[in-house]
């Protein structure tokens, strides 16, 4: 898995950051909310790790909420030594998906992540996708936007479903590439760009919230018009 540990706490951060590598996962650590809300936004993880109390004006709490208002579905496991119910509580009606009290052992972090990750898979199979006002019905192959049905070729169909099942998040093109094209290799063409404006034309009409924004420099990222 490719994970991302949002944690202040220096020694925290390093037992948990080695563990998890020693485990086979990819890690990205950030010390402060403010980085680690660009980073949750700017790159695709299986799953986040959250700290509550985080340095600065953005806490672990602010950027879960703003993920989840953006329309990013990452699963969040939050950790914090604030243990109170209802600190759980509003933890998880922030938008954490589970929520683990310090101190912790690595066991039962490692097993919360599997449960979590067994639980995106299984959702893995939804019918419909949604971002919002847009719907993808991956059974019966139709895309609505409102109340008109978009029309869509097969390429531009994938690319779509693959754009909402990222939803919020920054999606590159050495991603496109390899999960819409099935390329190990970039073939030096305008191929994503030209699917691209022929997806955002059929997708966002005249009186419509844009939804497809380019990351210049980096690639594309679908939001739930907010």
């Amino acid at each position: 898995m490719k994970l991302l540990l949002v944690e202040d706490n220096e020694r925290v951060a390093r037992f948990v950051t080695k563990g998890l590598r020693e485990s086979g996962h990819t890690v990205d650590h950030i010390e402060n909310g403010r980085d680690g809300l660009f980073y949750a936004v700017s790159e695709a993880y299986d799953t986040i790790i959250m700290d509550r109390m985080l340095p600065g004006q953005v806490d672990g709490l602010t950027i879960i909420e703003t993920l989840r208002r953006s329309g990013n579905q990452t699963p969040i496991l939050i950790l914090s030594a604030l243990s109170d119910v209802d600190e759980r509580i509003k933890g998880l009606r922030a938008g954490g998906d589970d929520y683990l009290t310090k101190p912790f052992a690595f066991g039962e972090l490692l097993a919360r992540l599997d449960a979590l990750m067994r639980r995106t898979k299984a959702g893995g199979g939804e019918q419909v996708l949604v971002a919002g006002d847009l719907q993808m019905d991956l059974l019966a192959r139709k895309v609505i936007r409102g109340e008109r049905t978009i029309l869509l070729q097969p390429r531009e169909f994938k690319l779509l479903e693959y754009l909402l099942r990222h939803v919020g998040q920054v999606v590159t093109r050495t991603m496109l590439i390899e999960n819409v094209w099935g390329y190990h290799f970039d073939p030096q063409t305008n191929v994503i760009d030209v699917h691209i404006s022929n997806l955002r034309q059929k997708i966002e009409g005249e009186s419509e919230t844009p939804l497809l924004r380019t990351v210049r420099g980096t690639g594309y990222v679908l939001t739930a018009g907010v």
